[in-house]
């Protein structure tokens, strides 16, 4: 059966089915795998006709951060106003009474014994920018070295404990996150002009329905190897797959920051780091290497799986069975291989900056399965000039002749960030 990303969702079911089918799948796995590749993205979410989309709110208080960071030459500032980088990583420490008045409560640390700040090694390596995308500007905080990624992972997103951070793993968002410093400055603000009648515990309670007031997302970036793969391993001067390790991860994360806001949706899950994957590859380099992908899953050697590869981060809640796994395995295979012939086939005639929100639009209707099909470089190629139309004419009625693009939509080459000296 011949797929189509405009077909009926029964039909696609089919050939989702087929696929699996032709891998040798038993309906049992099928039904695993089914469940676990289903397409989550919505695109009723959002307008994305036009890019770049305007910030969030949060934005401004981020920037101010930038600011103070910068001048400062450390990131130390920010344990200032991010409250958990001022406990220290501890086992049960997020079960302490004084830790969940402070991070869930906002009540001060002053005083609080607990409340000995993070370690970093090398804060003064570290650096906070704002980092435009298509999806909005997001900050992205960038770590001096591993030890502090890891440190601030766990403060920032496992609430000062220590989970164990994969070595793959070199990026992550914090979605969600309760800053309350932003709410301590409403309170100031209402306090300065409410009235005798005013109440500040009646006055949260009407911010709290507001999240934009209050929460922020933002990106935490180490400065490493991408996916913990040696620059040997894919002939590189060192220095130079640094570089290009830092294009690759930050637009990889920028791309799930767009399909939250886009699409509402973004999970650990196969679909969001082939896309992911895929666009940071292509900002990188400028092209889509089906080789680097496969390396960096653990599949260079494919049949064989190297389970230090990243795709073993993605195995699932509950996990897919071993058989199901394998099947994974040969589908990542073939959806790179797909990948890369469209990349080549269709890309070259275009100005790539201006179309990558169209990529991504046509990349996040498909499922792995329909990635992975025979059809798929036909699919990928006929709904990538729809998908183009979509886009405001103003940044992509010409693609093929245009001679820029809008910064916002542009991918930064690998040497925009500087990496600070190491201070001994």
């Amino acid at each position: 059966m011949k797929c189509s990303a405009g077909q009926n969702s029964e039909q696609r079911l089919a050939i989702r089915k087929d696929v699996l089918a032709s891998l040798g799948a038993t309906s049992k796995e099928a039904e695993e795998l089914l469940r676990y590749n289903e397409n989550r993205f919505d695109e009723t979410a959002i307008d994305a006709s036009k890019f770049p989309l305007p910030d969030e709110g949060f934005l401004a208080t981020w920037r101010q951060y930038a600011s103070e960071t910068e001048q400062a030459g450390s990131i130390l500032p920010l344990t200032k106003y991010l409250v958990q980088l001022q406990f220290p990583i501890q086992s049960a420490i997020s079960e302490t009474p004084d830790y969940i008045a402070a991070t869930r409560q906002g009540l001060p640390t002053d005083g609080i014994k607990l409340a000995a700040g993070i370690s970093l090694r090398e804060p003064q390596c570290g650096q906070l920018l704002v980092h435009p995308t298509a999806a909005g500007n997001i900050p992205l905080l960038i770590a001096g070295n591993r030890e502090d990624f890891v440190a601030l992972v766990q403060a920032l997103r496992y609430r000062n404990e220590p989970h164990p951070i994969p070595d793959s793993m070199g990026a992550c968002m914090v979605a969600g996150y309760n800053n309350w410093h932003r709410i301590s400055v409403l309170r100031n603000r209402f306090e300065a002009s409410a009235s005798a009648n005013d109440s500040w515990p009646a006055e949260f309670q009407r911010i709290k329905a507001q999240k934009d007031l209050y929460q922020d997302r933002f990106i935490i970036l180490s400065t490493g190897p991408y996916s913990a793969v040696n620059a040997f391993d894919i002939r590189l001067d060192y220095e130079e797959w640094l570089n290009l390790s830092m294009a690759i991860r930050r637009e990889h994360e920028c791309t799930h920051y767009f399909t939250r806001r886009v699409f509402s949706s973004m999970r650990n899950n196969l679909l969001d780091e082939l896309i992911a994957d895929y666009m940071g590859i292509t900002a990188a380099l400028g092209k889509f290497r089906a080789d680097w992908l496969l390396r960096f899953f653990g599949l260079e050697l494919f049949p064989q799986f190297r389970q230090s590869g990243r795709l073993y981060n993605y195995r699932g809640a509950p996990p897919l069975s071993d058989s199901a796994f394998a099947l994974l395995q040969k589908l990542v295979v073939a959806a790179a291989a797909n990948l890369e012939t469209f990349d080549h086939r269709y890309l070259s005639e275009f100005q790539q900056a201006q179309c990558r929100p169209a990529l991504l639009r046509i990349l996040t209707r498909l499922t792995v399965e329909e990635m992975a099909s025979g059809d798929a470089i036909e699919i990928l190629g006929n709904t990538f000039a729809s998908a183009v139309k979509d886009m405001d004419a103003s940044d992509a009625t010409d693609v093929r002749s245009a001679k820029g693009s809008p910064a916002a939509l542009a991918p930064q080459s690998p040497t925009t960030y500087q990496r600070r000296p190491y201070v001994r």
